[in-house]
């Protein structure tokens, strides 16, 4: 890709940039949210036309460069492009193979299925990727289904495989199989460019790496010569901290007691079985877990967005059962959830309005029929300057923002809006608050949590990253099937271990 610049209002996303890979490597593509990496493999996918810059690629009839013009998906895959994406394009109603041949176009007006399937099956085995095809998506973990994603792509012979954050939800174990299965399918020819924050996975799965900042090519750089700082200061344009210390005090009062709690999701099946966990002011209690396992349902409770079928809750010794969530929010609990577009953030609003969603009744902001405006754009201004979101002004609509300063914007509303008015029961339920961010901004995160702790306040985190749950949390309850397995302390367990009571496994 040469000179590939692209624009959408008011900002340049790609300024000429260019990106080269490799046949038969593994390339890493990495970047702040909002530097530009999936609106270029975006531009190489045929989701975006670009102002300016030619994309080649190699033609092996004539062993030389071929330009190619790529205006659709399809376009991309009649050229052996194809992308995993980070949140998934499968059909849950359909099996595996109809979501493989999906779209595809042929000229039989019948479908063989019996040879699609053991095509299907002879590539699973061939890369280490088996799975039934006749299974229905949804039931599927969310391993499978990434599976299901690669396969679909090299059903479509695909050559270049673009991989986004592919091991976000993965266990540890997961993650690994992954490695290893995108090193055999480089050896066998195949190009993958891998997009990823996470930097030890760069280290040991890529060969070379490109870092984009701000629309920009900062650097190429061989893997097995640079470390994980370098490519963490070529991201940010600074050093960035990778081990932040949990703070070293002595809890205080219960913030959260869940006894006994039991929960039946919307299919009528338990999500939670007798639930017992509590934290402390002071003190951050990790949830692991793979997604699926009763975690979504652990916070909803903690949140007062379901009730408990059986057992109690309290809030600062408050019981809530039959609470609403505005009897939550006033207990002192605040929610950054797991989905930040869909439920932390009303996207077509404006900067400023999302960061007072919670916060409209106080006098100051809301003394009458209407909104004080002078002191919410000084309120909104403090925020904005206080957790460094980077945004063209207060009137900016939410979904304009990089995925990093949108959770910034989720951050400083759900502590600004209890800090102020509770002093002793905050409870924080923080959900995957640094999935897809960059190292600057979960850096960020991770501190204002460890902060919030040291000033009091008792948080309860959910995360896929075991390595963020080690480094902050006092305590960890792993779950698994919807129960909790184990409780153990942090600084006494390792992430194989973790990853083997996640497994259900004992230790």
């Amino acid at each position: 890709m040469e000179g590939i610049v692209k624009d959408f209002p008011g900002v340049r996303a790609l300024d000429h940039v260019d990106f080269i890979v490799n046949r038969g490597e593994i390339h890493g593509l990495l970047g702040e949210n909002g530097a530009g990496k999936t609106t270029l493999m975006s531009v190489l996918c045929g989701l975006y036309r670009a102002e300016a810059g030619n994309v080649y690629l190699h033609d092996s009839n004539s062993n030389s460069e071929k330009e190619v013009v790529i205006s659709t998906p399809r376009d991309a895959i009649v050229c052996g492009v194809g992308m995993v994406h980070q949140h998934f394009r499968l059909v849950q109603s359909q099996t595996v193979l109809e979501n493989c041949i999906l779209g595809i176009q042929g000229s039989n007006l019948v479908v063989d299925y019996n040879a699609i399937e053991n095509d299907i099956i002879e590539l699973g085995k061939k890369y280490g990727m088996e799975i039934n095809p006749e299974a229905y998506i949804w039931e599927l973990s969310v391993g499978e289904q990434q599976r299901v994603e690669i396969l679909k792509m090299l059903y479509r012979d695909a050559e270049i495989l673009i991989m986004d954050e592919p091991t976000a939800v993965l266990t540890p174990q997961e993650a690994r199989l992954l490695g290893e299965t995108m090193k055999r399918m480089a050896i066998e020819g195949k190009t993958i460019v891998f997009i990823t924050h996470k930097l030890d996975e760069v280290i040991e799965f890529t060969h070379r790496s490109t870092v984009l900042r701000d629309g920009k090519n900062v650097s190429t750089v061989e893997t097995g010569n640079t470390t994980k700082r370098e490519l963490a200061n070529f991201m940010v344009g600074r050093d960035v901290v990778f081990s932040i210390v949990r703070p070293n005090i002595s809890p205080g009062n219960y913030v959260l007691e869940m006894r006994g709690v039991s929960v039946y999701d919307s299919r009528g099946v338990q999500a939670l079985k007798d639930i017992d966990i509590d934290v402390k002011s002071g003190e951050i209690i990790g949830v692991a877990g793979v997604s699926g396992n009763g975690q979504k349902e652990l916070a909803e409770v903690a949140t007062g967005l379901v009730g408990c079928n059986n057992g109690s809750i309290y809030i600062g010794g408050q019981d809530m059962r039959g609470c609403s969530v505005d009897g939550f929010i006033k207990a002192g609990v605040s929610h950054i959830p797991g989905d930040r577009i869909g439920v932390g953030l009303a996207g077509n609003l404006p900067v400023s309005d999302n960061l007072i969603l919670k916060s409209y009744q106080i006098k100051e902001i809301c003394g009458g029929l209407l909104f004080n405006k002078r002191f919410v754009d000084e309120y909104v201004d403090r925020l904005i300057d206080e957790y460094e979101v980077v945004t063209p002004g207060r009137d900016t609509l939410a979904r304009n923002l990089s995925g990093g300063n949108q959770q910034k914007i989720v951050l400083a509303r759900e502590i600004e809006s209890t800090y102020r008015c509770y002093d002793d029961a905050r409870l924080i339920v923080a959900v995957y608050p640094t999935r897809g961010l960059d190292v600057g901004a979960t850096e960020f995160v991770r501190s204002r949590l460890v902060q919030q702790c040291s000033e009091g306040a008792g948080i309860l985190l959910v995360s896929d990253d075991l390595e963020e749950i080690v480094a902050i949390s006092s305590r960890i309850a792993v779950m698994y099937s919807g129960f909790i397995v184990d409780v153990v302390q942090a600084d006494c367990v390792t992430l194989e271990d973790l990853g083997m009571l996640m497994a259900g496994e004992s230790l």
